[in-house]
């Protein structure tokens, strides 16, 4: 499938490496210069990823990527100068995908881009044989569909987010190391920092909070995370 990439940067020379580098992949390229063109080329063009500079003048890419959040499930790799901890956090808490720091490995942001594709477009295998749509209790992940709720109410997660959460609902009482979750949320053997990890499992937790379900994924300090206390039986 020829991938459409929506290219998010003030930078026209940034745009030009990475439109190259997708391009050569297979992929069809998009570009816009700043966020309120990124956000009707959203509109026109329905990209499959976007690929967003936070750094942007006026409307920076943490904004954007809010805006697109209202709108949809559109895969979104960060892309920032900056290497501070506080803006990854702040951009994966906000719903996106990976976080590429500038200057960056085209090689690398491909690798990246493939993954987060492969992630969003395959269905996850059924956590148990026979189980398409697992339950616990009130929460139920529909793996075919990528459809969380709780309680019968809709909980809008990313497909990584998804698929963390049914790793965890898989097997309860298990506890999760953070490099075994990083082993099943990131095809390709792609590098993230554990701390990335958290920032999803932040984003998780928030997210069924909203829908009524504050204690969904337990910390297991110096050793990782099981699936929580979820309000009603199994």
């Amino acid at each position: 499938m020829n991938h459409r990439i929506l290219v998010v940067d003030d930078d026209p020379h940034i745009r030009d490496v990475i439109c190259f580098a997708l391009e050569k992949a297979g992929m069809t390229a998009l570009t816009a210069e700043d966020g309120a063109k990124a956000l009707t080329r959203i509109d026109s063009d329905t990209p499959d990823l976007v690929i967003l500079d936070i750094g942007m003048p006026e409307m920076d890419g943490l904004e954007v990527c809010r805006r697109i959040r209202k709108r949809g499930d559109t895969p979104i790799l960060f892309l920032s100068a900056r290497s501070d901890e506080i803006d990854r956090v702040i951009g994966l808490e906000l719903g996106g995908d990976d976080y590429v720091t500038k200057p960056f490995s085209p090689r690398e942001l491909v690798a990246r881009v493939t993954a987060i594709l492969k992630r969003a477009k395959a269905s996850p295998p059924p956590a148990e044989e026979g189980e398409a749509v697992l339950r616990r209790g009130p929460l139920s992940l529909d793996g075919p569909r990528f459809q969380a709720e709780y309680a019968g109410a809709p909980v809008p997660l990313t497909a990584l987010e998804f698929a963390i959460m049914r790793m965890l609902a898989a097997r309860p009482g298990i506890v999760f190391s953070r490099d075994r979750i990083m082993d099943v949320a990131y095809a390709d053997n792609v590098h993230v920092s554990d701390r990335t990890i958290d920032s999803h499992v932040r984003n998780i937790r928030a997210k069924f909070a909203a829908a009524g379900c504050p204690s969904v994924i337990d910390t297991v300090h110096g050793v990782g995370f099981r699936l929580g206390d979820l309000g009603g039986k199994d």
